[in-house]
């Protein structure tokens, strides 16, 4: 269900385009289970999650300062540790377009639409969402099947990671994600009635 006056889960007043790492979970709409299923504590990846994958796995070339770190596609959340690397951070936005488009990437990512003001932090997660969605349409199309329309939920959340304890603890969480499904605040079957 989307609210028209959600509330932001960023900080206020905190730049999320500068140097640091970022602990973040991308929902998918309404929680629903479309990028696969966890078959003997392991994750198994619908088509919709290949594309996920595929897409998060190119989305650091388009900025020069960021890396990901552990990350785990789950079947209705993505888990992501992202790394800001200090760099000339107001140039970031001109460097994604102009290596979209060197990639010949540009159908159905409206670069003007990225939010400008948004820090990098959020940037990314807006490519990755539009760039996976727009995957999903055209391979859909392409086998005569109608679609959902829309894949994931708005926003996503994020956690400063402040202290290399504290990184380590995460990256566990990601890699042990698949098998502890069953107990995951994630899993809609795992909530009490």
């Amino acid at each position: 269900m989307e609210y028209k006056n959600r509330k932001t889960t960023r900080l206020k007043n905190y730049n999320y385009s500068q140097q640091g790492m970022y602990f973040v979970t991308v929902c998918a709409k309404d929680r629903e289970e479309l990028f696969g299923k966890i078959i003997n504590r392991k994750m198994i990846l619908s088509e919709l999650g290949k594309i996920v994958l595929r897409n998060l796995q190119v989305i650091p070339n388009y900025f020069e300062n960021v890396f990901f770190d552990e990350n785990i596609i789950m079947p209705n959340h993505v888990h992501l540790i992202i790394e800001i690397i200090e760099k000339n951070v107001g140039a970031d936005l001109v460097s994604a377009q102009n290596r979209i488009q060197d990639c010949g990437q540009t159908q159905g990512l409206s670069l003007r639409n990225l939010n400008r003001n948004a820090g990098l932090l959020s940037r990314t997660i807006q490519i990755l969402k539009s760039k996976s969605s727009v995957e999903y349409i055209r391979f859909i199309k392409s086998k005569n099947k109608s679609c959902i329309t829309k894949i994931w939920q708005r926003s996503f959340y994020d956690h400063i990671i402040r202290n290399k304890k504290e990184l380590e603890k995460i990256r566990e969480y990601i890699l042990k994600n698949p098998a502890n499904w069953e107990q995951d605040k994630n899993n809609i079957e795992s909530m009490p009635a």
